[in-house]
């Protein structure tokens, strides 16, 4: 039951009282009526109004990370969470993925032209993978 609900409910039991008009306490009981008719079609337009800035936060914190996504999609890490990496050759351009398994002290060919590629594992980028693996090596 919302707040105008409850408070027409006490409304309809005042008026279902049959009391005098013309009484202190008669008079008294409709103006505290009066109050919460106000109050309570107060916190229904306040929750009215926190629906709608609710919706519109959700809407620029989405709009945020599409923008988020756009400006630092260049700044994402090669490598994943299994230690594959993708790299780009600087030969013939093609991209290929190694794992760490692949790359011998630092260095792999390149499976579509051969060239030798070389690979500073010590530079992790700061992902979650990489700073894990980085901790394994420190141990």
């Amino acid at each position: 039951m919302t707040v105008t609900e409850k408070a027409a409910y006490l409304r309809g039991l005042f008026e279902g009282l049959d009391l005098e008009e013309k009484k202190d306490e008669t008079k008294l009981f409709k103006a505290m009526l009066d109050v919460i008719d106000d109050l309570a079609m107060t916190v229904s337009d306040l929750e009215d109004e926190l629906a709608l800035v609710s919706e519109q936060v959700d809407a620029v914190d989405e709009d945020l990370d599409d923008l988020e996504q756009y400006v630092y999609e260049d700044d994402e890490c090669d490598c994943d969470d299994e230690g594959v990496y993708e790299v780009e050759c600087p030969a013939c351009g093609e991209t290929v993925y190694f794992d760490e398994a692949d790359i011998d002290n630092g260095f792999a060919a390149c499976p579509a032209c051969g060239e030798k590629l070389e690979f500073d594992l010590d530079d992790a980028c700061g992902c979650e993978g990489c700073a894990a693996e980085e901790d394994d090596k420190d141990e």
